[in-house]
């Protein structure tokens, strides 16, 4: 990383019943405690926001057209941080159960790069740097966790290789 960066990812994930069905409630309740909680950690710069409604989170973000494909696109300060929040707070609980709410995707579904402090990406821009993951695998245009050699407590908390391929 360059001074004056900061670091942008994109989770998509395929939720096993629309957001208003009990198999994801559990889920769908916690998302604005997540959320906010994420918002008030050290090192967090920018959230994509849905509409704004209790409960949504982000997931009226829809991808390609698909109500249950939701997306969370946050930029944080650094690495550090991003880890910070993904394992050492109460987000990890619902990562660890993440196959309760969501469909395994059989593919990468999470990506990493570099933007300028200030700039905001569309949910278009970070979909474009995943299918660039997707396609060429790691690099300095978009990358995973195994990329970043200042990235350390994902190592033992890591995706499967099924859920990650």
């Amino acid at each position: 990383m360059t001074a004056g960066m900061h670091l942008a990812e994109l989770n998509v994930g395929r939720l096993l019943a629309p957001t208003d069905d009990p198999r994801v409630a559990e889920f769908m309740a916690a998302l604005d405690r997540v959320n906010g909680l994420g918002k008030r950690m050290p090192g967090f710069v920018w959230m994509m926001e849905g509409s704004g409604a209790p409960g949504t989170g982000n997931t009226e973000n829809a991808v390609g057209g698909d109500s249950q494909m939701v997306a969370n696109l946050t930029v944080w300060e650094s690495v550090e941080t991003l880890e910070a929040f993904v394992w050492n707070t109460v987000h990890r609980q619902f990562y660890e159960r993440r196959a309760e709410w969501f469909e395994v995707l059989g593919r990468m579904h999470f990506v990493m790069w570099w933007v300028p402090a200030g700039h905001r990406p569309t949910l278009d821009e970070a979909l474009a740097r995943l299918a660039h993951l997707q396609a060429q695998g790691d690099s300095d245009h978009a990358f995973g966790w195994t990329y970043l050699e200042q990235a350390r407590l994902w190592k033992s908390h890591r995706c499967t290789q099924v859920a990650a391929e």
